[in-house]
């Protein structure tokens, strides 16, 4: 019975053309940062990240780009009853602990109205920051930042 089941099963998915793979005309050239080495090979892979210690903000590369973290993050809990982050960076703390204070943007909702607390959609704060690290770049990149806005 069950060898019947199977080769039924086995027959309805080839007669709907589910097990077929459509081939292209030229193969398509993957390219791997690990380069041609097989994963189950050692490669020269670059260092792993270097958390940096605490330091002055990478400055930002575009108008609107969220602030880089310029400390480690590890065990920082962010979850829906807990925030890490306002212990320092809330209107209320930031002068006592010297860290820099929430944007104002972050207590407005999405139709503009502005609350006493984060607005939801800005209070998973690694959403958009992320900490800065010490590591090289995985591509080139010749991006210049504006200099200035018309």
């Amino acid at each position: 019975m069950k060898k019947t089941v199977v080769m039924a099963t086995l027959a309805a998915i080839i007669s709907l053309g589910i097990g077929t793979t459509a081939v292209a005309d030229e193969p398509v050239e993957v390219s791997s940062l690990r380069g041609h080495n097989p994963i189950d090979q050692d490669a020269d892979v670059p260092n792993p990240k270097r958390w940096q210690r605490d330091r002055a903000p990478i400055e930002r590369d575009y108008v609107q780009q969220p602030p880089l973290i310029p400390h480690s993050i590890e065990g920082y809990n962010i979850n829906r009853k807990f925030n890490k982050c306002l212990t320092c960076h809330s209107w209320k703390n930031y002068k006592s602990s010297g860290a820099t204070k929430i944007s104002q943007t972050h207590f407005e909702d999405r139709d503009r109205n502005v609350h006493a607390n984060v607005a939801a959609r800005r209070y998973f704060c690694t959403q958009c920051h992320v900490s800065q690290v010490d590591a090289e770049p995985l591509v080139e990149n010749t991006f210049k930042p504006v200099e200035y806005i018309r």
